[in-house]
């Protein structure tokens, strides 16, 4: 016990040292996050182990999860030299409108377990990045929070085919009356899956209070400030559902929503609802994609929920050159899935996609350093795509095609 008392000493008189070391060289340690991996190592030491592994772990045994990364590995770039490559142009557009990067922001629910602002801070990084956030029904800022913290930014609205379809028009009002261009639909959770490391970590809303908690909460005290100075611990859009707001209530209410039944005609459904664009996510089958689009789809999103539904699912980037085959120019198709590399981002629209979702770098960055940190992990994508381009010899998007890439031999994975 007393040597358990010594360690603990130490980490709160290392975590208290931090606290005060001075705002410039705390800004300049953000400066040194140059990639991603860096980004995800912040996160890591700013959080309790139970929040940090909430947004880094998949289901199962993390199979489909480390599949999205692997997968990119499988493909080489080749360069091509004395091309002019002094204004490179990452910009594209999605929807009919320009953005600036073609990484765009992924909806991902609960976010205020990870920081104070949640996804209000996500949804001004990505309009500071001239890109696409997405807001998820689950989060835990409300819609209209989201929109007064990107007042002109470009907002997508995600929900799910709820079983209580006025749930979802009421959603859908809210969305639409506060500016969101369109609705992206997620139809990869008929119900929830095993998400190990949380049930190992008896992760739960509330947190739950343990000697384990208490003494993370004591080692990351710049965390657990904020989460009892402004707790966020509910999905705070569907507030008010039940007959008690608290988070046990909601989260219970919330997970028997997923509707084990729904079909595409509930997709029609939605359709007939919205009167904006439609972007179906969670999409890996090529007839899958083909039933979206003839459904009003304007684009998918090719996706395995970030290996965080069904593990032993192809990775998304594997599927992605067959459902572009498939489509072709009748809807945009974005991939989602194991993106940590600029090089990744070339890859994929190499392969077909228009722009990239990515969820967990930037709420990695969040994590690491609250808005602040995920537009440090934007900026890692975006700068190292442009490195890459250069590098390889390619000026524009318009120019990339599959003719850049070389599948790597098996015998050199």
């Amino acid at each position: 016990m007393k040597e358990f008392l010594r360690v603990l000493l130490r980490q709160l008189a290392g975590s208290a040292r931090s606290l005060l070391r001075p705002a410039d060289r705390r800004r300049a340690r953000l400066a040194d996050l140059r990639t991603v991996e860096e980004v995800r190592a912040a996160a890591r030491n700013a959080l309790p182990k139970v929040i940090f592994d909430f947004v880094d772990g998949g289901s199962g045994d993390e199979i489909t999860m480390r599949r999205n990364q692997a997968a990119f590995d499988r493909w080489s770039i080749v360069p091509r030299f004395l091309v002019d490559v002094s204004a490179v142009d990452v910009s594209t557009s999605v929807l009919g409108r320009p953005l600036a990067t073609p990484v765009m922001g992924g909806p991902a629910g609960l976010l205020g377990l990870v920081h104070r602002d949640g996804e209000a801070a996500l949804g001004a990084s990505m309009a500071h990045a001239g890109s696409v956030y997405s807001l998820a029904a689950m989060s835990s800022c409300t819609i209209e929070e989201v929109r007064a913290a990107t007042p002109t930014g470009r907002l997508w609205f995600q929900t799910y085919l709820w079983h209580e379809h006025h749930i979802v028009e009421a959603l859908l009002d809210r969305a639409e009356a506060a500016g969101y261009e369109a609705l992206v639909v997620t139809i990869d959770v008929p119900r929830s899956s095993d998400r190990r490391r949380d049930r190992l970590n008896k992760f739960g809303l509330p947190p739950r209070i343990t000697a384990r908690t208490l003494y993370e909460g004591m080692t990351h005290p710049r965390w657990t400030r904020d989460f009892l100075l402004h707790p966020r611990v509910t999905a705070a859009n569907v507030a008010g559902q039940t007959a008690a707001d608290d988070a046990v209530s909601v989260a219970a209410y919330v997970d028997r929503q997923f509707d084990p039944s729904a079909t595409w005609h509930d997709l029609q459904w939605l359709r007939r609802r919205w009167e904006g664009p439609l972007v179906v996510k969670g999409i890996l089958d090529p007839a899958d994609a083909r039933r979206a689009v003839d459904a009003g789809a304007e684009a998918i999103v090719v996706s395995n929920h970030g290996g965080r539904q069904l593990d032993h699912a192809p990775a998304s980037l594997e599927m992605l050159p067959e459902i572009a085959e498939t489509l072709g120019e009748q809807a945009e198709i974005y991939l989602d899935g194991g993106v940590r590399r600029g090089s990744d981002v070339l890859k994929a629209l190499a392969l077909g996609a228009r722009a990239c979702m990515v969820g967990r770098p930037l709420v990695y960055g969040l994590g690491a350093a609250g808005q602040a940190g995920s537009r440090a992990a934007v900026q890692a994508l975006t700068e190292e795509l442009r490195a890459a381009m250069m590098l390889s010899g390619i000026a524009s998007l318009a120019d990339l095609g599959p003719h850049v890439l070389r599948e790597v031999p098996a015998s050199l994975r």
